[in-house]
């Protein structure tokens, strides 16, 4: 594999991003494949869950605010793994 090397689906604990370089075969690749598989399911919860919550008229404020938060999380890790996924579909193939 040439370039930067795979976005990962998680981050540094300062928040910059981390990369895997390698062939993508490895421990780490089928791991970051694994998180990333979590990170849409949960998406796709969330986006259930949300679409229960606002038919619901007596939502608080407080609930909208909790919805909002967790969507925000799960729309930054999903557009991680769009971006990674983005990325290694630009890449010329492997000898």
């Amino acid at each position: 594999m040439t370039g930067a090397g795979r976005l990962l689906p998680w981050s540094r604990g300062d928040g910059r991003p981390c990369y895997l370089v390698g062939d993508g075969t490895g421990y780490v690749s089928r791991l970051a494949d694994e998180i990333e598989d979590v990170q849409i399911d949960m998406a796709d919860q969330l986006l259930g869950h949300a679409a229960e919550l606002l038919t619901e008229p007596r939502v608080t404020g407080a609930e909208l605010h909790y919805l909002a938060l967790r969507l925000s999380e799960s729309l930054r890790d999903v557009k991680r793994v769009a971006e990674s996924r983005g990325a290694r579909l630009t890449r010329p193939p492997r000898p």
